[in-house]
């Protein structure tokens, strides 16, 4: 099974236009879902030097259009910068353009600029994503409801009775706890949430959602007949990236997969990012047997849409042929 990811970041670097970038990734998407993706993700972070998506359900609306079986995962859809009754109304339409497969992880951001940014107090984050998820459930029976003191009404409804799956993620207790009590699932970046999570389900009389698993790690591999040639070409995406979300990191102090790194060769000597032959890929997949899952980022850190389909098409040679 495999999925794509895109966030469109599209730094100074890229020697395409932001318009290109943007319809190759509904390009991509439509390649994948008719090779039998699984899932496409869809990220959202705002104020970026490098145009970081962000508008990830007008994009999964173009994607909505152009598929037909992936589920449309927005990863995460940062619920301060929101109206909640414009994002109930917006997320309907899109799952309604994509007959029920829309997917939202909410979250509450961890960019100090981007509360900066709208205005927002970082220390209203829980309240707004409580706000966010409640607002939404009620939203989407399409029945009266209060909200800030007045009634209500939100129309269309989603495809599916109770709307799109909503899913939380954070990095803390609280978030853990929270999503817990108003979530139908947990994503936790940082691991050590997950107990707090299974404990509230626990104490809610919910189902056990079991030991801990992976998180979200954002791990890159890539796959090239050469990789000593495909490092030259792709190695400044790559640093690109880090260095981006690692800055976020150091102004959030939160907890990341991303660093700093000084040049290329720092991140070759790590392993967020890798180039693998298809030989080599195909090796660790078959070895990871039923638990293989396979996350393909093609435009990682600006990558051109050129370069990315030639890694697509290896993957599709190696594994879908």
């Amino acid at each position: 099974m495999f999925g794509l990811r895109f966030d469109l970041r599209h730094p100074d670097l890229s020697p395409v236009t932001a318009s290109e970038r943007y319809r190759a990734c509904v390009d991509m998407c439509e390649w994948a879902d008719a090779r039998g993706a699984v899932f496409i993700g869809l990220s959202e972070h705002h104020g970026s030097e490098d145009g970081y998506l962000p508008s990830p359900l007008t994009l999964a609306a173009a994607v909505a259009a152009r598929t037909s079986s992936a589920v449309i995962n927005v990863a995460a859809l940062i619920a301060p910068f929101h109206d909640p009754l414009r994002l109930a109304e917006d997320a309907a339409v899109v799952d309604l353009i994509s007959g029920g497969r829309l997917a939202l992880i909410v979250a509450g951001g961890y960019v100090p600029s981007e509360f900066e940014m709208f205005g927002v107090p970082m220390s209203e984050r829980a309240q707004r994503v409580t706000e966010a998820m409640t607002t939404l459930r009620a939203a989407w029976t399409g029945q009266p409801f209060e909200h800030r003191g007045r009634t209500v009404t939100v129309r269309p409804t989603p495809t599916s009775e109770g709307g799109p799956m909503l899913l939380m993620g954070g990095t803390s207790e609280g978030a853990a706890r929270r999503a817990a009590r108003l979530a139908d699932g947990f994503v936790p970046s940082d691991l050590a949430c997950w107990e707090h999570y299974r404990d509230e389900c626990l104490a809610l009389g919910r189902p056990d959602p079991g030991p801990s698993r992976a998180a979200a790690g954002g791990e890159v591999v890539v796959l090239a007949e050469d990789p000593e040639a495909a490092w030259e070409e792709l190695g400044p995406y790559f640093l690109h990236e880090t260095n981006a979300y690692g800055r976020w990191q150091q102004e959030s102090g939160l907890p990341t997969p991303f660093a700093v790194a000084s040049d290329v060769d720092e991140l070759r000597a790590g392993d967020q990012y890798r180039i693998l032959t298809p030989d080599e890929h195909r090796a660790e997949v078959e070895a990871a047997g039923d638990e293989a899952f396979v996350v393909l980022h093609p435009m990682v850190g600006g990558i051109p849409p050129d370069l990315a389909w030639r890694h697509l098409h290896l993957f599709e040679q190696t594994f879908l042929t």
